[in-house]
């Protein structure tokens, strides 16, 4: 096979010599095909081997044809080549070119010239992306326009028509047609009007239905609307139910018909009656058609056909040379001066068209009148001299002059002289001497302001432009003023440019200063940041304090925040690119970090441990907030809300949660109880809006009592709260529960609100006394309810009845308004009137509303007036007392500390002294920092004498006694002992230093990740904490902070060098190592599946379980480390297991290796399921136990269970050989190329193959090398390259194949 490949590749290289030798492969091949032909295609023959040279041991030959049978015979005539070219169809492109010439007199002359040459292509481009027509612009000397159009018919037209609605001058005339033809000229959906259109190139307007007007509008170019008009009327005149006619008559008879100004033809109409249609002068066609009365249509052909055969007879001709420039002078405006020519003359003047080239001008008419004619024509011709200027043109502004002023002075000076600014010329146009002026006047302008004047374009970012401007054009007019410069901004063409026009110097410098402005702005950028616009306020922080640290950042950054009215989240920065950069991540940062910390979460704690979440002096407060960063809210003191609010981030706010919830749990013992009620009495003992519930939550220490859901069908409600609580209640709701069973009744009571608190007395003991006493449950407005003076009472009748006679009673009496006195020494008036008499109004509230009147300033009464009802008076009466007898028993000490730490005392914003004020009750007050004379008597740390000197006297030695200033002396005023408590407490407050030794190895451990361990543990215990530089080594560490503080950070150190030194002590014994010997071939059964036995001996032993590695020098050792009698129980343990391994049974057996596969199954599902059938270990060989011996199988186990899974196996192993191994089929006489590779040839007395390999009889490629031909086959042949057969076909005898005959 090596061969034929060789032999097919040589011939595929040899490819290039296949004609050259065809009739020697040809014949060649004949003969062997006359020999070895098989008599039928579809039998296959078995090939037949040779023997070379007798010998036994020979390579076998096999028949090629017999191993390659030739394909069917084709059935079909093979198309011969004459035949098979058939004539094409001619191809032609759909593709069509024309050229389009626009004059320069006919270009349209509009403001649009100033923009060039780049104008004209953007109306090109526009024009073939609405007609797909491609179109190509070529501006001529004489400013004419050439255009190349390719395309369809189609787009040809119609972008012929644009073209020259956009560059042509555009003219436009109106036709009169009866309305009753606009049906023929519109067409069949208005076909016929657009195909007009196109053809003509104009744009025509037929009146709608509702206008009665009978003209036709025409524009576009002179030629179009006339050939336009000449189509229009044609429609119309052949839609004339009278007679028509049409006569012949050659175009350039056609003037002499027509008259000058249409005298003639407008008089024969006159005299025939009939309508005379002349093809305009632009269209070139010789018919004339007549409409009207037959007899005035034969009068009037009669008569035209008599002008043309007169004129035929007369008319001469003469050509003469005009320079193109001048023909429109000769032509006149509308062609009014050929006409005054045929008026005066009688001669005729025939223009070249438009877009030719000829200056060549024909004069037809009668021999006497051309020299005549000839004579009008060059003094039309040349009547106007025209001139062109060259003028940059920027500066034709300057030459028209502001306001037109040097055009003005020009009308006046040079009259009738035409001035057309094109693109860099000014061209003149007039009567030759003032054109001549004309040009000295322009010319003098345009050198003065070459000379003197300049411009520049700056290409600038349209970004940049109201920078550049500035607020109201600032900026700019301030240049302009300066520097007397002209300074636009241009934007078309997809460029953005700044002009400066103006003296050269003034340019100069109007460029550098926007250049450098221009280089500034593109060094910034602008940034839009979405920022939730409630956030905006959090932003800023509280008079702008947050927003202003930001700006403070970055000085060169414009932060624009919108207002409130502005509804948007939009936040704007401007300034340089990376300060912008920066400052964007900043206000991101700072955006997370407020999303973050506004968590808001409420937790209901009962009112009662509201004073334990605070703590002493806030202590318990303070310490949460501090250490969980949060802000807690609790209720006013007076206020009945017992919900708590934390702010702050989720994971602190939950925390903070939890540790409040844990003082609460901690100090009582909140309980959860349940209640079977019925649930048809939920409503009444809910009670209206609620009120009947809240009065028994709130009588019971505020528990909370919930009830099942109306789709629960439950009758269990629940009670949660401290245990009293929870009993009382749970008593009040089976009462209530049973008094709706029995009756229930509802009566209301009014009484003003002011004296509400007064019925329900000092912690309820009034209201529960009528309650006790008639058993009926009276419940007041809560703050929700509108009506504030309604009571409503709930019970039995009888009872409800009781208690209502009662409250009225209480009432009637709070209603008698009477008047009392109580006595105040003046002094102590200042004390009640102050903070806007915030302590009256809480007395008046207490004591059931009643008026109190202190006696005016400087009347010195000590008469206070109370007016209410006489218990409400007498209520209020104690209470002044009390406060007074307080005021009376108030004194000052004075407690010495130096002012360099009052900050520290006081806290952030005053925290801790208010604290102190609040819970002693007194008041507090610092000194003046700057008065600092000198106080003698006191001692620092020590007291005036209204406090006394004990507390720290004996504390500090007398040579280190700091001298005292006034700015040291805090002064507390109040009662004496709460004076001395909160002196105490300010003591407390003062910071301390201590040393305390740990040591160093713990510093690590202290200090944590980037010291997030000891900002912890410094936040956590309000103290400083300074630890020694790491290079010196030292276990001293200094702890600062007030003494309480100082002591708990003590113990919390102290805590941890414990737990520090046992943990070391701990891993030194769970260090202990022990090493055991075990054969590897037992380590895979330690280990385990997926590793389960090894996994459980360390799990139940605590022990770490080392086996060895691949590159360990002792391969047997297993390490256990841990404590040492855990290790030494895990030994035991593996050494169990690996005597138990011992003491199995071993056997092993011969499976043929080819079936091994078999026996294992799909991923060892067989293998498997014999394993755990008979409780066995199953092993094949590996990769090297399978050069010893392949077929080995070792089965491990019980010696029963041995033999049973020997049985299965050899079973199974039998069964895979009779269905396997037997029923392959025999080597000899293989049936494929494949197989004789493989085995060894019939008539072979070997049975492999020779180290000749398989050799081919008669095979093309050697049949080539006996006619010494080595070329590749003929891809010419159709036996070779044969065509697939029609059926049914006549089969032609084929060309003979090198690859031998077919069937």
């Amino acid at each position: 096979m090596q061969a034929a490949a060789a032999a097919v590749m040589e011939e595929s290289n040899n490819a290039t010599t296949i004609e050259q030798q065809p009739i020697a492969l040809i014949n060649g091949q004949e003969q062997v095909s006359n020999e070895q032909q098989p008599s039928s295609p579809t039998s296959v023959a078995t090939p037949t081997s040779t023997t070379s040279g007798g010998t036994g041991n020979a390579t076998p030959a096999f028949s090629y044809d017999d191993l390659f049978p030739a394909l069917p015979a084709n059935t079909s005539a093979p198309s011969q080549s004459g035949a098979s070219s058939s004539t094409l169809a001619r191809v032609t492109s759909s593709q069509k070119t024309q050229v389009l010439h626009v004059p320069c007199e006919e270009r349209k002359s509009t403001e649009s010239e100033k923009f060039g040459e780049g104008e004209s292509k953007r109306i090109c481009q526009q024009i073939t992306k609405e007609t797909g027509a491609q179109i190509e612009i070529v501006s001529g000397k004489n400013q004419s326009l050439t255009f190349l159009i390719k395309g369809k018919q189609s787009e040809l037209l119609d972008a012929r028509r644009k073209i020259l609605m956009g560059f042509s001058t555009q003219a436009s005339r109106q036709v009169t047609v009866p309305r009753e033809h606009y049906r023929v000229i519109l067409g069949k959906g208005g076909q016929r009007l657009r195909e007009l259109e196109r053809s003509t190139s104009t744009r025509i307007n037929i009146p709608s239905q509702g206008d009665e007007s009978e003209f036709i509008t025409i524009a576009g170019t002179k030629e179009g609307i006339a050939q336009a008009e000449q189509e229009i009327r044609q429609l119309s005149a052949e839609q004339y139910k009278k007679f028509a006619d049409r006569t012949t008559v050659p175009k350039i008879y056609h003037p002499f018909i027509v008259g000058p100004y249409s005298e003639n033809l407008n008089k024969l109409q006159e005299e025939t009656g009939a309508k005379i249609n002349v093809p305009p002068q632009q269209v070139q066609k010789d018919e004339i058609i007549i409409s009207g009365e037959k007899d005035a249509v034969a009068a009037a052909k009669a008569k035209v056909e008599a002008i043309f055969k007169e004129m035929e007879k007369k008319c001469s001709t003469v050509s003469v040379e005009v320079a193109k420039a001048q023909h429109r002078y000769v032509i006149g405006p509308k062609g009014s001066t050929i006409a005054e020519i045929l008026l005066l003359t009688g001669v005729s003047v025939e223009m070249p068209p438009n877009d030719s080239t000829s200056e060549t001008i024909t004069l037809r008419g009668p021999q006497v009148a051309l020299g005549n004619a000839l004579t009008v024509v060059y003094q039309k011709a040349n009547s106007v001299k025209s001139v062109e200027i060259n003028a940059p043109h920027w500066i034709h502004k300057y030459v028209i002059g502001r306001k037109g002023a040097n055009m003005k002075q020009l009308e006046e000076d040079c009259p009738n002289v035409n001035v057309n600014c094109l693109e860099d010329k000014i061209k003149l146009e007039g009567d030759p001497e003032n054109v001549d002026r004309a040009v000295s006047y322009l010319s003098e302008i345009i050198s003065n302001y070459e000379e003197n004047f300049t411009f520049e374009v700056m290409t600038v970012n349209p970004s940049y432009y109201k920078h550049i401007i500035g607020k109201a054009g600032a900026n700019v007019n301030r240049l302009k003023d300066e520097l007397k410069v002209n300074i636009n901004i241009e934007e078309r063409e997809g460029q953005n440019n700044i002009r400066i026009e103006g003296p050269k110097e003034g340019v100069r410098q109007a460029q550098l200063e926007l250049q450098e402005k221009i280089d500034k702005l593109e060094n910034e950028k602008s940034k839009d940041v979405i920022i939730d616009r409630r956030l905006h306020r959090s932003i800023i922080g509280a008079k702008g304090e947050k927003i202003r640290e930001v700006k403070d950042r970055y000085r060169q950054v414009t932060i624009t925040i919108p207002t409130p009215q502005e509804n948007t989240d939009i936040v704007k920065l401007r300034g340089p690119k990376e300060d912008v950069d920066k400052c964007h991540k900043d206000l991101l940062k700072l955006v997370k970090e407020i999303q973050e910390s506004s968590h808001i979460i409420e937790v209901p704690i009962f009112k009662q441990f509201h004073k334990f979440v605070i703590g002493k002096g806030g202590a318990n407060i303070k310490k949460i907030r501090d250490e969980t960063q949060t802000k807690i809210d609790l209720p006013a003191e007076g206020d009945t809300n017992e919900v708590i609010v934390i702010t702050g981030k989720k994971e602190n706010v939950l925390e903070a949660k939890e540790r409040i919830q844990k003082i609460q749990n901690e100090l009582s013992d909140i309980v959860t109880e349940e209640v079977q009620i019925p649930p048809k009495y939920y409503n009444s003992i809910i009670g209206t809006g609620g009120k009947l519930i809240s009065s028994i939550m709130e009588e019971c220490g505020g528990v909370s009592i919930k009830f099942p859901n109306s789709d629960s069908k439950s009758d269990k409600v629940t009670i949660r709260g401290p245990k009293d609580d929870v009993e009382k209640a749970k008593g009040q709701l089976l009462e209530l529960a049973n008094e709706r069973q029995l009756a229930s009744y509802t009566a209301e009571v009014r009484a003003k609100q002011q004296h509400h608190k007064f019925l329900i007395g000092k912690n309820g003991a009034s209201i529960r006394k009528i309650r006790d006493a008639t058993g009926a449950r009276i419940i007041f407005p809560s703050n929700e309810d509108t009506d504030k003076e309604v009571i409503t009472i709930i019970g039995k009748e009888e009872s409800v009845k009781k208690a209502r006679e009662q409250l009225e009673a209480i009432i009637k009496e709070c209603d008698e308004v009477t008047e009392g006195e109580v006595v105040v020494d003046p002094k102590h008036h200042k004390h009640f009137v102050a903070k806007r008499g915030f302590i009256l109004h809480r007395i008046s509230e207490e004591c059931g509303g009643v008026m109190i009147s202190f006696p005016r300033a400087g009347t010195n009464s000590d008469k206070v007036t109370i007016k209410g009802a006489k218990d409400c008076i007498e209520a209020a009466r104690q209470r002044i007392e009390e406060i007074v007898a307080d005021l009376e028993a108030q004194t000052t000490i004075e407690v010495v500390i130096p002012q360099r730490q009052h900050r520290t005392i006081m806290g952030a914003r005053g925290f801790k002294v208010q604290q102190v004020t609040s819970e002693f009750d007194v008041q507090i007050k610092f000194p003046d920092r700057d008065a600092t004379e000198p106080v003698e008597g006191l001692t620092n740390g020590g007291s005036g004498e209204n406090g006394g000197d004990e507390g720290q006297e004996g504390e500090q030695e007398a040579e280190s006694v700091e001298p005292v200033r006034q700015c040291d002396v805090i002064r507390i005023t109040g009662r004496i002992e709460k004076c001395e408590a909160a002196k105490q407490a300010l003591l407390d407050l003062i910071p301390i230093e201590e040393e305390l030794t740990v040591p160093f190895d713990l510093h690590r451990t202290i200090i944590g990740p980037r010291g997030a361990n000891v900002r912890q543990f410094m936040s956590k215990h309000d103290v400083h904490v300074e630890l020694p530089p790491s290079e010196l080594k030292s276990d001293v560490i200094k702890v600062s902070g007030t003494p309480a503080h100082v002591a708990e950070a003590r113990e919390a150190l102290e805590k941890m060098i414990e737990d520090y030194e046992a943990d070391r002590a701990d891993r030194e014994l769970r260090s202990y190592v022990l090493q055991l010997d075990v054969d590897t071939e037992y380590h895979s059964k330690l280990i385990g599946r997926h590793g389960a036995v090894i996994n459980k001996l360390r799990a139940d032993h605590d022990v770490n379980i080392s086996l060895p590695k691949r590159d360990d020098p002792n391969q047997r050792i297993i390490s256990i480390t841990g404590y040492q009698a855990k290790a030494e129980a895990a030994r035991d343990a593996i050494l169990e297991i690996v005597g138990d391994l011992q003491t199995l049974y071993r056997e092993v057996i011969e499976i043929d290796t080819r079936i091994h596969s078999h026996i294992i199954g799909h991923r060892g599902r067989t293998i498997r399921k014999v394993i755990e059938d008979y409780k066995v270990d199953i092993k094949f060989p590996s990769s090297d136990e399978a050069q010893s011996n392949p077929n080995a199988v070792t089965i491990i186990g019980k010696e029963e269970d041995v033999e049973n899974a020997k049985e299965v196996l050899l079973g199974m192993a039998e069964d895979y050989e009779r269905d396997f191994l037997e029923n392959l089929p025999p080597s000899p006489q293989p049936q494929t190329v494949g197989a004789f590779l493989s085995g060894s040839g019939s008539g072979s007395g070997a049975g492999g193959a020779s180290e000749n390999g398989f050799v081919i009889k008669d095979a093309p490629w050697e049949k080539q090398k006996q006619a010494k031909n080595l070329t590749a086959p003929n891809t010419q042949s159709q036996e070779d390259f044969p065509h697939f057969a029609a059926s049914g076909a006549p089969v032609a005898t084929p060309i003979t194949s090198v690859w031998g005959p077919k069937n």
